[in-house]
C-alpha cells in the first residue's frame, strides 16, 4: 500500500511541474498530489467520453432535426458537420490541456487562466451557470419513462417521479462512494451501449439487404433534399440539437489531473480522438437505419421516439417494445455516471477557487477519496428540476436554454488560447506540446459564433423548436449571463466600496492533501481582523 502511495506521490510531482509564477495567474491552488488519486485509464479516459455521447441524444434528436432542416439530405448531413465541429474543439481542448497538465475541470481552469481581470468576472459567471446547469433530470426522466414501459408497468406522474428519483440516488452514490468502482460501471455499461449501437446498424443494414418486412427502404433516399429548409433559425436550432447529441466528447478532460501516465494530456487526446471516429460512424449509420425503415413524414412527427418507431417497424410491437426500452434506459443509467463523474470536478474546480459557499466542504474528498460536496450538489439540483413537473415544451427548451450560456463561454475559451499563446511568448516560453492550428481555432470559434446569432431570425411557419416564442431561450440565455454580472458588480465593486473593505484570497491546506482558495473581507481601517465572505469555518 505504501509503495502504490509512493509511485502515485512522484506521478503527481512528474505531472505538476514548476511554471514560472509570473505567466500562471491567481486562482485555484495547484495541488502537488492529487487527493483523488489517478484512476483513469485510456480506455476509461474514452469510455467517459463515449458513455456521456451515448446518452439519449440518438434515440431523441433526430426527429426534431428533420423537422428544422425539412430534408433527409441536410439531416444525414448534419450528422457529419457536428462531428467536424467536435473534432476542431478537441483540437482547441488538447492545447489548452497542454498548458496546464495538472488540473481537471476543463472550462474552469482555461477560462480562468485567460481572464484574470476584471478579477473573478469571468470565473463567477462561468461558475454560476456551470453549476446551474449540472443536473441530469432529463436522462433520469427518459429512464424512469422506458424502465416502466419495458416492464409494462404504467407511467403516472407517481411511478415516473419515483423511478426517477430512485435512479438519481443509485447513479450519483456510487460516485459518490468510490471513482474506482464507478469508473468500471461506465466501462460496463458503455461497452454494452457499443453493442446495442452496433445492434441497430446491423438492423439497419438487414432493412436495406431486404431481409425484413420493411417494402421499398429506399424510398426516402430518392430525392434526399427534397423539402430543404433556408430558414437560418431552423438550420441553428438544428445544429443545436446535432451538437447535443456529441456533447461529452470533452468529458475526459475533466478529470485530466486523475489520468494515470506520464503523458496524462496525450492519452485524454487518444481517447477523444478513438471516441468521437466511433461515435460519428456509429450515430451516422444508426439515422441511415432510420431513414430505411420509417417514412420521412413519421421521422418528422416522431419528436423524441424515433428510435421506438424503428424497433416498432422492424421487430413489431412485441419484441419493439420490450428491447428497445432496456436499450434507451441503459444508455440513460450509464451517462447520468459519466457526466456526473466529469461535472463533479468542474464544480470541485469552482469550489478550489473560492467561488462557491464552504470551499473546505466542496473541495475536500473525504471520507470515501471522492468529491462527495461536487456529486451531493449536482444530485440534489437533479432532483430538485425532477420534482417540477416538466411542460411538454421542456426537453426542447431546457436543452437549448443550457447551450446558449455553453456557446457563451466556448467562444471566450476559443478567444483565450490565442491569448494564452501570447501570455506564453510574452514570458519566452517556447509553445506547449500540443499546440491546435489556427484555422481549427477559427473553425469551433465560427461555429460557436453562428450558433449564437443566427437563433435570433424568426423561423418559418411550422417549423418552431417550440410553441412559445422560438428566441426565448436566448434571451434567458442572455439573461442567466447579465445576472451573473450584476451579482458581480454587487459582490466585488458595490458592497466593498460601501463597506469599506477589499476581498483577498487564502489558500486553506485540508488534511487529505487538497487545496482550496478562502475568499475574506479585508476591511481598510486599522484593524487587521478578516470575515469570512462566502467561505464559513
Amino acid at each position: 500500500m505504501n509503495g502504490n502511495q509512493d509511485s502515485e506521490s512522484q506521478a503527481d510531482e512528474q505531472l505538476a511541474p514548476e511554471i514560472p509564477t509570473n505567466v500562471i495567474v491567481p486562482g485555484a491552488p495547484i495541488e502537488k498530489k492529487n487527493p483523488l488519486g489517478r484512476e483513469v485509464t485510456l480506455l476509461s479516459a474514452a469510455m467517459l467520453n463515449m458513455g456521456q455521447i451515448m446518452g439519449s441524444g440518438i434515440y431523441a434528436v433526430p426527429g426534431t432535426i428533420l423537422n428544422s432542416v425539412g430534408s433527409i439530405g441536410l439531416l444525414l448531413l448534419y450528422w457529419i458537420i457536428a462531428p467536424v465541429f467536435a473534432f476542431a474543439g478537441l483540437q482547441l481542448y488538447t492545447e489548452l490541456a497542454s498548458m496546464f497538465p495538472h488540473r481537471s475541470g476543463a472550462e474552469v481552469v482555461y477560462l480562468e487562466q485567460a481572464y484574470p481581470r476584471p478579477r473573478f468576472l469571468v470565473s463567477s459567471a462561468f461558475a454560476v451557470t456551470a453549476v446551474l446547469m449540472s443536473f441530469s433530470a432529463s436522462n433520469a426522466i427518459v429512464f424512469a419513462q422506458y424502465f416502466l414501459t419495458a416492464f409494462e408497468i404504467p407511467v403516472t406522474p407517481y411511478t415516473q417521479t419515483t423511478t426517477a428519483v430512485t435512479v438519481v440516488f443509485i447513479t450519483v452514490g456510487s460516485v459518490a462512494l468510490s471513482t474506482r468502482w464507478s469508473l468500471r460501471a461506465v466501462n460496463v455499461l458503455t461497452t454494452a451501449k457499443i453493442a446495442s449501437l452496433v445492434f441497430m446498424v446491423l438492423t439497419g443494414l438487414a432493412v436495406l439487404s431486404g431481409l425484413t418486412h420493411i417494402k421499398d427502404p429506399f424510398s426516402n433516399f430518392r430525392n434526399p433534399f427534397e423539402g430543404s429548409s433556408s430558414s437560418p433559425n431552423a438550420l441553428a436550432t438544428a445544429m443545436v440539437k446535432a451538437n447535443h447529441a456529441f456533447i461529452g466528447w470533452h468529458n475526459a478532460f475533466n478529470v485530466l489531473g486523475e489520468v494515470k501516465g506520464r503523458n496524462p494530456v496525450k492519452t485524454v487526446r487518444k481517447a477523444g480522438i478513438l471516441s468521437l471516429s466511433l461515435v460519428t460512424i456509429l450515430f451516422l449509420l444508426i439515422n441511415v437505419a432510420y431513414i430505411a425503415a420509417v417514412p420521412r413524414e413519421e421521422i418528422r412527427n416522431s419528436g423524441q421516439l424515433v428510435a421506438a418507431i424503428f424497433f416498432r417497424k422492424v421487430f413489431g410491437r412485441t419484441v419493439g417494445t420490450k428491447v428497445f426500452p432496456l436499450l434507451v434506459a441503459c444508455s440513460c443509467f450509464g451517462n447520468i455516471i459519466a457526466v456526473t463523474i466529469g461535472q463533479a470536478r468542474i464544480i470541485r474546480e469552482v469550489a478550489r477557487q473560492g467561488l462557491l459557499p464552504y470551499p473546505s466542504f466542496f473541495s475536500s474528498t473525504k471520507p470515501f477519496g471522492t468529491p462527495i460536496g461536487p456529486v451531493g450538489l449536482k444530485g440534489f439540483l437533479t432532483l430538485l428540476v425532477i420534482l417540477a413537473v416538466p411542460a411538454k415544451d421542456a426537453f426542447n427548451f431546457v436543452l437549448d436554454l443550457a447551450s446558449y450560456p455553453h456557446l457563451v463561454f466556448q467562444c471566450a475559451m476559443s478567444v483565450g488560447v490565442w491569448i494564452l499563446r501570447k501570455r506564453r511568448a510574452v514570458h519566452d516560453l517556447p509553445p506547449t506540446t500540443f499546440t491546435a492550428p489556427n484555422k481549427f481555432v477559427g473553425t469551433y470559434l465560427m461555429s460557436c459564433v453562428f450558433l449564437l446569432v443566427i437563433p435570433w431570425v424568426p423561423p418559418e411557419p411550422g417549423h418552431g423548436d417550440v410553441s412559445f416564442w422560438y428566441a426565448t431561450y436566448c434571451v434567458a440565455g442572455l439573461g442567466l449571463i447579465l445576472c451573473c454580472g450584476i451579482y458581480y458588480w454587487l459582490w466585488i465593486i458595490a458592497l466593498p466600496k460601501l463597506g469599506g473593505y477589499e476581498i483577498v484570497e487564502e489558500v486553506e491546506e485540508l488534511p487529505d492533501g487538497a487545496r482550496n482558495t478562502r475568499l475574506v473581507r479585508r476591511y481598510k481601517a486599522a484593524s487587521p481582523e478578516q470575515e469570512p465572505l462566502i467561505a464559513q469555518q
